[in-house]
């Protein structure tokens, strides 16, 4: 204290020396004190230093300014003196700083005079260092290498100088050394450093007791408890508690029957002491075993069987479950014990899945061989197949291998695929038998031809068709497969020597779509055929061929052509006299058309477009007759004019027209008229005759012909085909309506079976043939010739052949 003291002092003269006084307004002073004085205790005398009379300074107001807060210091107003004022604690007011300054303000007024005054605060040993935690725990592995590093918290002491922290001491041990850092304003750190590595298995904690000291005198001191918890590190392997396992086992045991329990122990605690046991990578044995991961225990989990393997030898790890597991490895022998419990076995060696149909008897298309695991009788193995197969066993020289082969002739269109059964039986008591079935295609061979879905094809084709439109479709199949079945057609051009008509078509290669080359005119051409070749792909290729008859249907193209009346000129007019004492009723004379179409468009109407005298003349819509209404008169001309219209029955009629000049004249004017045309008419009433005959012949052959024609087509044809090309509303209920056919330089119409409507068969005609002369090659002469033949071939009503009529007093004998 004395020392203490006297520092102070000399702090005061210094002070004192140093003092400056400011002109009549300010002065700094300084004062030192220590730490912890008494209230009331004296700092220095401020009136005396600063040279202020005692005596003033109460009305001078002598005072300390403080600007924050309470001051810690007070001036006496009475001697001028400045007094500790509360308590003074250096730590409190400075922390930390190594050198405590309280900056004071003091005031005198009147005149007015500021000082400032700074105490400095001096430190004593008033407090023991401290750790900032009485105990401190490390956990520490075992597997740390000696040199590691661990600082701990440094301890504090609020003084300053050598009152602080000084020095660090660590209780005996011979894991660990102390090291202290000094960090300067931040005090000494204390740092362990680990010399001897530790062994959590020898001791699991150790217990340290660290001290701290300061420099004051006497020195004070603190403690800190450090505990060290050694942690442990994977570093013992598990060990089994056998040396050998060994142990049998029957085959077919079945799944989760425990083989063996195995059983490992570790050193280690927790999960670095935890046991898992594993069994090795072999996936066979992992189908076959399973080991249970916590116990330790073998079960079965898969077929075990003798004839597969006899013994097997498992791969058991013992692990633990540490960072870095640790594994020890041991085998286990398992002897597997025989039974019997095998069929026997086939297998197909070699195995050709398809054969040509046409191979020969004896041909090999498998080898098979059987086989038994047992051994002894219940080994041996005898083969078998069914009876009805073309297919046989044969031996060969080894032992339970056998040939399978053909047995008679295949034909894949009737079978194209054998699934062969093979049995196998052992000689075992009760035999065991297996079988296995193997599937054997037939191949194909191109061994068969084309063949069209009908004999022959019957098609109808409108005429003035479109050149280049579909008119019809063949269609062939072939019964093999694949490009032996893949069909061409062809128009067959050389087929047969009736085979014009194949020029005029021609037919799809790939699906026998038929199409016309040129437009069929039904009046050139009623009827043809021609062939078409079917070919297949195949190597070498089959073809076959079938006629396609096609006939030509009617359109209504033609308009009626006037035969009578036809003057000199070939114009459409003609002249008649008639008698003035005709009756009513009397035939005046007949317009006479010809249509070169058939049925609906071929029959024709009659009309009046123009007459002189409508009450005097009559036409007959049906046949053309133009016949007298009503007797002539006196007052009635003598020369009338009728135009007359023909229309044919088409869709769209076509018609023509006739002019007849009718000259009414007296009754000897018509004989005499009438003599001349005699003998002209008698004449040609023979020709008339004879081609009568011959064209009754003909048509009643060409009749027949076409009945038994007609009657094959419809045998046949399939109801399918038939109604096929029948729908044309056109026909009703058969094949034709009539066809028009030509002999020599006359034309025909034969007349089907039923007549269309409007048709006429007249009395003592053949009720089938209608002749009628060619238009396109006759000259206009000749064609008035012929019909004015015709008039002599007469019926009992003057009616002419079909449907022709002349008037009765033409025709007198």
């Amino acid at each position: 204290i004395g020392r203490r003291l006297r520092l102070v002092a000399e702090r005061w003269l210094v002070l004192v020396s140093l003092f400056v006084f400011w002109k009549g307004s300010f002065a700094q002073l300084r004062y030192a004190v220590p730490e912890e004085q008494k209230d009331g205790t004296a700092v220095g005398n401020l009136a005396k230093d600063l040279g202020v009379d005692l005596r003033t300074l109460k009305e001078r107001g002598f005072r300390i300014v403080s600007i924050s807060g309470e001051s810690p210091f007070r001036i006496s107003q009475d001697d001028g003196v400045l007094y500790v004022d509360g308590k003074l604690d250096r730590e409190e007011v400075c922390e930390r700083n190594s050198v405590c300054l309280i900056n004071l303000k003091t005031v005198l007024e009147n005149p007015l005079e500021i000082h400032y005054v700074t105490v400095e605060l001096a430190d004593i040993n008033d407090h023991a260092p401290t750790f900032p935690e009485a105990r401190r725990t490390l956990e520490i592995f075992e597997s740390t290498l000696p040199g590691a590093r661990y600082q701990l918290q440094a301890a504090r002491d609020p003084d300053v100088g050598s009152n602080t922290v000084q020095q660090y001491k660590l209780s005996p041990t011979e894991h660990f050394r102390l090291e202290v850092k000094d960090r300067g304003e931040d005090g000494k750190v204390p740092v362990l450093i680990l010399q001897k590595a530790l062994d959590r298995e020898v001791t699991k904690s150790l217990r340290l007791m660290l001290t701290v000291a300061d420099g004051g005198r006497p020195p004070k001191s603190g403690t800190m408890e450090v505990s060290v918890d050694v942690l442990d590190v994977n570093d013992n392997m598990p060990v089994f508690t056998k040396d050998v396992y060994s142990v049998t086992l029957n085959e077919n045991a079945p799944p989760g029957t425990t083989v063996i329990r195995v059983n490992a122990t570790d050193m280690d605690e927790g999960p670095n002491a935890e046991i898992i046991y594993t069994m090795g990578n072999n996936d066979k044995l992992h189908e076959l075993f399973h080991i249970d991961s916590a116990t330790g225990e073998i079960l079965v989990r898969g077929l075990i069987d003798f004839e597969v393997k006899d013994n097997y030898e498992l791969d058991i790890q013992a692990s633990d479950k540490g960072m870095v597991p640790l594994t020890t490895d041991k085998s286990i022998i398992i002897k597997i014990v025989d039974v019997n419990d095998n069929a026997p076995e086939i297998e197909v060696a070699s195995f050709s899945s398809a054969i040509p149909e046409d191979s020969r008897p004896g041909t090999m298309v498998a080898l098979i061989s059987v086989k038994d695991l047992d051994s002894g009788v219940n080994g041996k193995v005898s083969c078998s197949l069914p009876e009805e197969i073309p297919f046989k066993l044969m031996s060969t020289l080894q032992d339970n291998i056998y040939s399978l082969v053909t047995k008679f002739p295949l034909d894949r269109e009737k079978v194209s695929q054998y699934d062969i059964t093979l049995t196998a039986k052992d000689a075992g008591e009760p035999p065991m038998s297996s079988v296995k079935t193997i599937s054997v295609i037939v191949s194909d061979v191109n061994d068969n031809s084309p063949e069209f879905s009908l004999p022959a094809y019957t098609f109808y084709v409108q005429e003035n068709n479109v050149p280049g439109q579909l008119l019809f479709s063949v269609s062939a199949s072939d019964a093999d497969v694949n490009e032996n079945a893949q069909v061409t057609y062809h128009i067959c051009r050389d087929c047969s020597e009736n085979n014009k008509y194949a020029s005029v078509v021609n037919v799809h290669a790939e699906n026998g779509d038929v199409y016309a080359l040129k437009s069929f005119d039904f009046e050139s051409v009623k009827t043809f055929q021609f062939q078409v070749l079917a070919t297949d792909s195949g190597t070498p290729s089959l073809s076959t061929n079938v006629t396609v008859n096609v006939f030509v249907l009617d359109q209504n193209d033609n308009p009626p052509v006037i035969l009578s009346p036809v003057s000199a000129n070939g114009s459409s007019e003609g002249v008649e006299e008639i008698p003035r004492n005709v009756e009513p009723g009397c035939l005046v004379t007949k317009v006479r058309a010809y249509d070169a179409d058939i049925g609906y468009s071929g029959w024709l109407l009659f009309s009046l477009q123009e007459v002189t005298d409508h009450t005097l003349f009559g036409l007959d819509r049906y046949t053309g007759q133009i016949r007298t209404l009503r007797p002539f008169t006196e007052t009635d001309e003598a020369h009338h004019k009728l135009i007359v219209v023909v229309k044919d029955n088409g869709n769209v009629s076509l018609s023509a027209t006739a002019t007849v000049m009718l000259n009414i004249v007296e009754p000897k004017e018509a004989f005499a008229a009438s003599d001349v045309k005699r003998t002209t008419e008698n004449d040609e009433e023979g020709n008339m005759i004879f081609y009568l005959t011959i064209t009754l012949g003909s048509v009643s052959v060409l009749l027949i012909v076409s009945i038994l024609v007609l009657i094959v087509m419809q045998c046949s044809k399939s109801t399918d085909s038939s109604s096929k090309y029948l729908q044309d509303t056109n026909y009703d209920g058969t094949l034709c309506h009539s066809i028009q056919y030509r002999s020599g330089d006359k034309q025909y119409m034969l007349v089907g079976p039923r007549m269309s409507i409007g048709s006429t068969i007249v009395p003592g005609s053949n009720g089938n043939t209608l002749v009628v002369p060619d238009r396109r090659r006759t000259p206009a002469g000749e064609v008035r010739e012929k019909w004015a033949a015709m008039k002599g071939a007469v019926c009992g009503d003057g009616t002419l052949l079909s449907g022709t009529s002349v008037a009765p007093w033409q025709f007198r004998t």
